[in-house]
Parts: structure tokens; sequence; C-alpha cells
């Protein structure tokens, strides 16, 4: 298979998952911030845009965090490479290139979640913003149902795997880095840090799979441990990347090189074993944040060793490559 197709299969799986977790991050912090204090409900639309890393482009746009100025920018911000609409902008655009190797239920799919946001006015987005995140939402879901329903499970689908699960691992370990720090500041009463913790796990798809796992305990070192150790939860950051070892075993590499130490599945079986032999008390407390930063900039670096395994080829268009690798990186 051509690196330039794996490449768009790669990134399209990306994109539409980017987009489905930032929509369902909306949706939830509209009803979790609803009733808070404006002071914390200014903080928790900050963390929003804090979980990609966006706050100088939003300081740029925007005077305040409210509902209003961080749902136009994280969803429909045109400057901003990760909004939603950007995000399914460019899936489209990849699979578009990418059409014989994809099915036409896939193709119709993305396109219907294409003109779906496109033909969307935002004032009309405004007047039941819940309700049309959870359209878009279930939209991509349902995009992901049909491409396992639809394409045949060979090494094109394997590069789609890939993308999806590194995506949202990536996605859950930010999410869960800025909602801890916004429960450790701000949370006061038992109240609302269960509040707090219930739109944590809202945000990450985890609320009714951890209540039946926990029992019903609802503590920040048990959401902490489940979104980051459960194996058997398919958001959950060790069951991601155990997801994107079989496959990049699955892919393999070319038999005729040797392994190099910085081999994907080599950076990642390390990372993998890491995780296996986490103490969850370890990292509680003031050690989330340097964990956290430390696991993301690991799993940026597997993202980079793929591109350098895989994606690479040796006939680049001067100036088209450099523009399409700047634009999909996070």
């Amino acid at each position: 298979m051509l690196s330039r197709v794996a490449e768009s299969l790669y990134w399209m799986a990306r994109y539409i998952e980017r987009a489905e977790d930032l929509t369902r991050l909306l949706a939830v912090n509209f009803n979790a911030l609803l009733d808070s204090k404006p002071a914390d409900a200014k903080r928790g639309w900050e963390a929003v845009v804090g979980i990609n890393g966006d706050d100088p482009l939003f300081t740029e746009l925007h005077t305040e965090a409210n509902a209003q100025s961080v749902s136009r920018f994280v969803f429909w911000e045109p400057l901003n490479s990760n909004s939603v609409v950007s995000c399914i902008t460019r899936a489209r655009e990849n699979a578009r290139g990418v059409r014989e190797q994809i099915s036409s239920e896939m193709w119709e799919a993305v396109n219907r979640l294409y003109f779906l946001v496109r033909d969307t006015k935002r004032a009309n987005e405004f007047s039941n913003p819940i309700d049309f995140f959870e359209l878009v939402r279930d939209r991509a879901q349902a995009y992901q149902g049909i491409t396992s329903a639809t394409m045949t499970h060979g090494e094109p689908y394997q590069f789609i795997r890939l993308g999806l699960h590194l995506e949202r691992a990536d996605k859950t370990a930010r999410i869960l880095e800025g909602k801890y720090h916004y429960l450790n500041l701000f949370s006061k009463s038992p109240a609302e840090t269960s509040l707090q913790l219930i739109a944590l796990l809202r945000s990450c798809a985890a609320f009714e799979p951890y209540r039946r796992a926990s029992g019903g305990q609802l503590s920040a070192e048990k959401v902490v441990e489940y979104l980051l150790l459960d194996h058997e939860f398919p958001r959950g950051v060790l069951f991601c990347l155990n997801r994107c070892q079989r496959t990049l075993d699955a892919i393999g590499e070319d038999p005729t090189v040797p392994v190099r130490p910085d081999s994907p599945r080599r950076v990642l079986g390390r990372l993998n074993a890491d995780l296996e032999y986490l103490d969850i008390h370890d990292v509680l407390g003031e050690n989330m944040d340097p964990f956290l930063s430390k696991f993301l900039t690991r799993l940026n670096s597997i993202g980079d060793e793929i591109a350098r395994t895989y994606f690479n080829t040796s006939v680049i268009l001067p100036d088209e490559r450099p523009r399409q690798q700047q634009q999909q990186q996070q």
C-alpha cells in the first residue's frame, strides 16, 4: 500500500475521532457548568480551551471564556486547526483522496457529517446547542461503526484503527489533565467534587462503564485509575495503547530493515509497559500534571515515529508535503 494512502487513512480516522471527542466535551460542559458560580464557570471553560493547548489563539480572538466564546472557538473557528469544523473538513479531504480504498458508505457518512456542520448556521446552533452537539457526536460515532462494518479489515483498515486509538488515548489523557487540574483548584465541597468527577467521566463517555465497574463508588483516585489503566474500557488510555500495539504488530515493518531503537513498536511497547506497572498513588495530587505532560510528550513522539516509519515517501512534492504536515500536526 502506498504510504500516501496509509497517511490519509490514518489522519482521516484521527480527525473524526478528535471531532467526536471535542463535541462531546462541549455538550458535557454545557450541562456541568450551567449552575456553577461565574468565576468557576469561567475557569471551567478555560480548561476546555486548554485541553488542546490552544489558549494563545483563543486569547487573541476572545476577551473572556464563557459558553458562547468557547463553543465558537472549539467548534466553529476556522483559524483554529483543532476546531471541530476544521477536523471534519480535513477528514473529508483525506477521505476524498482515498475514495478507492474506503467503502461508498464511509464516503457518504463523512459527507453527511461535513454538510451537517457546513449548512448549520451558528445562530440556529446556539438556540439548542446541546442537541446540535449530540447530533454531530452521533454522526461521528455512526461513521466509525460504518467503517468497521463495511470495510475489509486488511492493512488499510489497520491504519484507520491505529489513528483512531492513538487519538483516543491522547484525548482521554488531555481531558484528564485539564479536568483534574480544575478539580483540584476549585472543588470546595464533596457535592461539587462529585459533580466535577461525573463531568470528567462523561467527557470521556465513561460514566456508566465506571459506575458498573466500581460499584458506584466515586473518588478521584478510582476515576483516574479507571481512565488510565482499565483494560476493558474502550476509551481508557491503556486499552487504546494496547490496541495500537496490536495494530502495529499486524501492520509490521520492513523485514529487510533491522528494528531500530526508535521504532514505533518499541517506543510504544515501553510506554505500555510503564503504564502496566504504574502505581496510581505515585501520580495523584501534585504529581499528576508532570506525569501527564511527560506521557503526552511520549505519545506525540510515537506519532512522529509512526509518520517517519510508514508515511515518509521518496517522492515528495516540494510545496505540498510541508503544508500537509503542518496542517495535520496538533
